[in-house]
């Protein structure tokens, strides 16, 4: 029986893997779309469920302002804002 490298080995268990866990290709936008909107709900609507997102999502987070900034994201019918810029009222003219 052939030795394989330790590298090889690892690069084939590493494209084995990376094909297993792959998304299937028959996804479509539609369904991520609706996929998004069922998380969207269920996020909404589950209080467990919401809690335990956020424990996943959060839990880990040691910096005050991360963890409080992460625990807001899951805040529902509250409009995202997702920007890196000051907000108008901050900005110099």
């Amino acid at each position: 029986m052939p030795r394989l490298f330790p590298g090889c080995l690892a690069a084939i268990l590493t494209i084995a893997a990376g094909t297993a866990f792959a998304a299937p290709p028959s996804e479509s936008a539609e369904d991520n779309v609706r996929q998004s909107q069922q998380y969207e709900q269920l996020l909404c609507t589950n209080v467990a469920f919401r809690n335990k997102r956020i424990a996943q999502e959060c839990g880990p987070l040691t910096d005050p302002q991360m963890h409080e900034n992460c625990v807001a994201s899951f805040q529902c019918g509250a409009v995202r804002h997702r920007s890196n810029r000051a907000p108008p009222s901050e900005t110099i003219r």
